[in-house]
């Protein structure tokens, strides 16, 4: 067709500003999408990626930091080994492995699964049992309370909670479980904690950690008495705190005279793979389930923790969830598969051997031990280790005990518990410290109050620990007895002294591990509390800071960061040659030096604030005569130079100097005539403290000479002998303003000066101004 050359040109225009038009729209849209990325798009995700070696670094830097890791988090990096790298490796594995087909992925899953699972119950000695693998370690049991519940109310799959309204299901747990376990379990289970029921420890006859089974058999009767129906009980194996074990033979009895399911978890469940069992582990053979973490016995990082259970019904073991059928989700045994494989039969019974050694190893060396006391349910095969702190009262002061008891109970004895608890507090953290491949770790008992604990299994696979380590631990307690004994003996003394000392109060804080707490009282006559509090901060906080200053064995410290009391001097641990009558006289005299020195400066300062107004109030006086004496037209601009160049005005010097000694304002007159600035009276001087002991070369401040008694006295006789002296030498103080009284001789000689010059000068100390301009000038013509 012929087009209108007119009309092709205007659509060619038309065609070329609209493409104009879109490129413009389209480069605001890039220029904002750019902005919009700058802005609120994290840096890492800019631009078209990072490589492999970038995001690899920025890992790196996450894992280590920047800051200095904890020695026992960089240990546990460097042991890995080859087995955690094969469990490592089999993560990667089942990730790649979940991309093939499925029917290829049913039947490699199937494999994995079965084998890991028929290993694992011949090397725990659990016949015809099946598997669930869980990363978190109680969702095993979780998921067998969810089977029990299935089974024991047919109706639960259609109706769900209702069920439960006819009997209401219990759960028995004993108190020495984990803490916070059956408080999960019925938030999971959607119960209410009314279903839970904690049975006590034997608290009579036997090991106070084992569950008491008479008790439980009466429970159990009153719960079916009225209704309720027994579910479940959690049994232990080696229970968390001190690792005893359950009478579990007994418990199995009973559960099966009540139609209860028995689950079994613990530490002590490891030593199954041993060739010699103890008969009260061998019993968790025919519970109905068990929880295994494998991780940390065999040193495998991220591997599942596996529950081992027994169930005809593969239908409810479904509902329950203890199965799938996701072939992905059976994919979490790969893991295990691998490193089972790659240590083999001997490599699992030797890492849990060794470990057992280790509490062997750690158990003789204590019994040869003084003042230490263990909580071992068996010598023999235990692998748990729990020891703490202890000195007997027969080796203490009997006497001296009694007879307190008898009067009244003293403050050492009632909290001495909690002293125990505290001191053993500091010896687990100094432990761990000092030996980190050992892994001892700080536990809270019932009735042995604070602990340290020794479980290998739990750590030695993943630490590296040896024997040598073990050799390590023992010195390094070896070493801690003596110093925690001495503490122990010197705490009541050091609270006798401070308690009779004049200007110390003795602060009594249990929880602090040392000698004890002091503070230094400061006395004020004013009744604002907050100018008190903080004197009393600044001279404590002097106080700590000179003690810190004196070469001595003993730290001083301001006391705990959280729940330690304020303004006081914690002191810590000490030994036996310790001299308390001096460390407590340092700290009294010091503390008095500070207070003193601090009322010097504040007399000081009011001295020098009144001195100051005074002086303002001279000055404008001087202003004001001054102006009497020039004249109103001297003070004209214009008018004052003229009549200043006809007719020189010349005014005395009229100067004042302030003389902090005596805390007064005085005239330079007598400067001017001496040409020399006066001394005035002599400054008070500093107070110090007069308990510069005698020590040998090398000896260390608060340390005893003499062992005896009479040493004791004659030191502190000399001391107070050295202190009199010093006392008769000192010269006498003088309060701010007082002058000190002359001798006769300065006396003839002061008298002899007045007489030669009472016709040319006045008395150059008076504070009296001239009265006017005339008489100031009449002095000036004399001078």
């Amino acid at each position: 067709k012929m087009v209108d050359p007119t009309l092709a040109e205007m659509g060619k225009n038309l065609n070329e500003a609209m493409k104009m038009l879109e490129d413009n729209q389209r480069k605001v849209e890039e220029e904002n999408e750019k902005k919009y990325a700058r802005k609120d798009i994290p840096g890492p995700l800019q631009g078209s990626g990072q490589d492999m070696v970038s995001i690899l670094q920025l890992v790196q830097n996450l894992m280590h930091g920047e800051e200095e890791e904890e020695t026992s988090q960089s240990y546990r990096l460097q042991n890995v080994g080859e087995q955690g790298h094969m469990a490592l490796l089999g993560h990667s594995l089942a990730a790649y492995i979940s991309v093939l087909d499925r029917e290829r992925l049913r039947k490699l899953t199937t494999r994995i699964l079965s084998d890991t699972t028929l290993w694992l119950c011949r090397l725990f000695r659990y016949e015809n049992g099946s598997a669930y693998y869980h990363e978190d370690d109680r969702e095993g049991l979780l998921k067998i309370c969810r089977l029990v519940i299935h089974t024991r109310y047919e109706d639960y799959t259609i109706e769900g909670f209702n069920v439960l309204y006819t009997k209401q299901p219990v759960i028995y747990i004993s108190s020495a479980a984990r803490t916070g376990l059956g408080q999960a379990l019925c938030n999971q289970l959607g119960l209410p904690l009314s279903c839970l029921c904690r049975v006590p420890c034997n608290t009579m006859f036997g090991s106070q950690h084992q569950m008491d089974v008479a008790l439980l058999d009466r429970v159990i009767k009153d719960d079916v008495e009225s209704g309720k129906l027994p579910l479940l009980l959690v049994a232990n194996a080696g229970t968390p705190g001190a690792g005893h074990t359950d009478k579990l033979g007994r418990l199995k009895e009973l559960c099966e005279q009540y139609n209860m399911w028995l689950h079994v978890e613990g530490v002590n469940l490891a030593t199954l793979a041993l060739g010699y069992v103890s008969s009260s582990v061998l019993a968790a053979t025919k519970c109905d389930s068990m929880t295994l973490t494998l991780g940390s016995w065999l040193g495998l990082p991220a591997v599942p923790a596996v529950t081992l259970y027994r169930h005809e019904d593969p239908s409810l073991s479904l509902a329950a969830g203890l199965t799938s059928s996701q072939p992905v989700e059976k994919l979490r045994a790969l893991p295990l598969w691998l490193s089972l494989q790659y240590l083999g039969h001997d490599g699992i019974v030797e890492r849990i051997k060794h470990a057992s050694q280790l509490s062997q190893r750690l158990l003789e060396n204590l019994k040869n031990l003084d003042f230490i006391k263990t909580s071992v349910e068996d010598e023999l095969s235990s692998p748990v280790v729990v020891f703490k702190f202890f000195q007997e009262y027969s080796n203490r002061d009997q006497t001296s005990h009694a007879a307190q008891a008898s009067t009244i109970q003293h403050p050492i004895i009632s909290n001495e518990r909690h002293i125990y608890d505290t001191f053993n507090q500091w010896l687990g953290e100094q432990l761990a410290q000092l030996v980190p491949a050992s892994g001892v770790d700080v536990v809270e008992l019932e009735d042995e109050g604070t602990c340290v604990r020794f479980s290998p299994l739990m750590t030695s696979a993943v630490l590296g620990t040896e024997i040598q380590d073990i050799d390590q631990l023992v010195d390094c307690l070896k070493m801690k007895i003596p110093v925690l004994t001495s503490t122990l003996q010197l705490r009541e003394e050091f609270e006798q002294e401070v308690r009779r000392t004049v200007g110390l109060l003795y602060i009594e804080d249990l929880g602090w591990p040392g000698l004890g707490v002091v503070r230094y009282n400061y006395h004020s006559d004013e009744k604002n509390d907050d100018k008190q509090e903080k004197e009393l901060e600044k001279i404590n906080t002097e106080l700590l800071k000179k003690l810190n200053e004196l070469e001595s064995d003993l730290t001083f410290s301001l006391g705990p960061e959280f729940g330690g009391q304020k303004n006081c001097v914690y002191i810590g641990m000490v030994t036996e040659d310790l001299d308390v009558s001096e460390l407590v006289e340092t700290i009294a005299a010091t503390g008095r030096e500070i207070e003193e020195n601090s009322r010097l400066l504040e007399n000081m300062t009011e001295v020098v604030r009144k001195g100051i107004q005074e002086a303002q109030l001279q000055l404008q006086k001087a202003n004001e005569e001054r102006l009497l004496e020039e004249g109103l037209l001297r003070q004209i601009p214009v008018v004052g130079s003229v009549l200043n160049w006809f007719s020189p005005f010349q005014a005395s010097p009229k100067g004042r100097t302030f003389n902090l000694t005596a805390g007064s304002l005085e005239s330079t007159e007598s400067m001017y005539v001496s040409k020399a600035q006066g001394t005035g009276t002599t400054p008070p001087p500093t107070p110090t403290s007069s308990l510069a002991k005698q020590r040998l070369p090398g000896q260390k401040a608060f340390k005893r000479s003499l062992r005896s008694s009479d040493g004791f006295s004659e030191t502190s006789s000399i001391s107070h002998c050295d202190d009199l002296e010093k006392m008769d030498q000192r010269p006498p103080t003088l309060s701010p303003g007082q002058e000190q009284e002359p001798s006769e001789t300065e006396k003839a000689e002061e008298q002899k000066e007045v007489a030669q010059a009472k016709t040319d000068t006045e008395d150059t100390h008076s504070d009296k101004l001239p009265p006017d301009g005339t008489k100031a000038e009449e002095q000036g013509s004399q001078r």
